[in-house]
C-alpha cells in the first residue's frame, strides 16, 4: 500500500525564564508550524491550567476528525449527484479523567447541519453518512466509536 508521510513542528513557547524548574514555573503553551502555514497558537486544556483563548490538543482532535468527515461528505454527496449548499458540525467529544488524571475520549458524536437542495432525497444524502468512517483517515485511526446525528436543511 502506498504511504504518505505527514510532517509538523511543535515548539514549547511557555518557558518564563525559570524553565520547569517547578510545577508551576512554565505555561504550558506551544505553537504547530507547520512549514509554509500560518502557525497555530495553542495550550492546555483549561481544566488542567491552559488558556481558554488557545487551541488545546483535544480541540485539534475534534476538529480534525469533523473536518475529514465533512471533506469526504462533500466528496460523496458530489459523486451522489446531491448538491450541498451549506455545511456547518458542532461535534461532541465525551471524555473521562481515570485514575492519575489519565484521560481519553470514549466517544464523539458528530452533528453536521447539512444544507442541501430542494428535491434531494434525504434519505440518500443522510446514508452518506454512515459509509464516511469506511475512508476518513481520521476516523479510522482512533479508537472510540464516531456516531452522526446529522440534520439537513432543504433550501429553495
Amino acid at each position: 500500500m502506498p504511504t504518505h508521510d505527514y510532517t509538523t513542528r511543535i515548539l514549547w513557547t511557555g518557558n518564563r525564564g525559570e524553565g520547569t524548574a517547578h510545577y508551576k514555573a512554565y505555561d504550558r503553551t506551544w505553537d504547530i508550524a507547520v512549514p509554509g502555514k500560518a502557525p497555530v497558537h495553542c495550550s492546555n486544556d483549561p481544566l488542567l491550567g491552559g488558556d481558554p483563548a488557545k487551541m488545546n490538543p483535544e480541540d485539534l482532535l475534534l476538529s480534525a476528525l469533523s473536518a475529514c468527515h465533512m471533506l469526504w461528505y462533500l466528496h460523496y454527496a458530489s459523486d451522489a449527484g446531491i448538491v450541498v449548499t451549506s455545511y456547518s458540525d458542532s461535534p461532541i467529544g465525551v471524555g473521562e479523567v481515570g485514575r492519575g488524571g489519565a484521560g481519553r475520549f470514549v466517544k464523539v458524536t458528530l452533528r453536521p447541519h447539512v444544507g442541501v437542495q430542494a428535491g434531494t432525497d434525504l434519505a440518500k444524502a443522510e446514508a452518506i453518512h454512515h459509509r464516511i468512517h469506511e475512508v476518513c483517515f481520521i476516523a479510522r485511526s482512533v479508537n472510540f466509536p464516531v456516531d452522526y446525528a446529522p440534520v439537513f436543511e432543504v433550501s429553495g
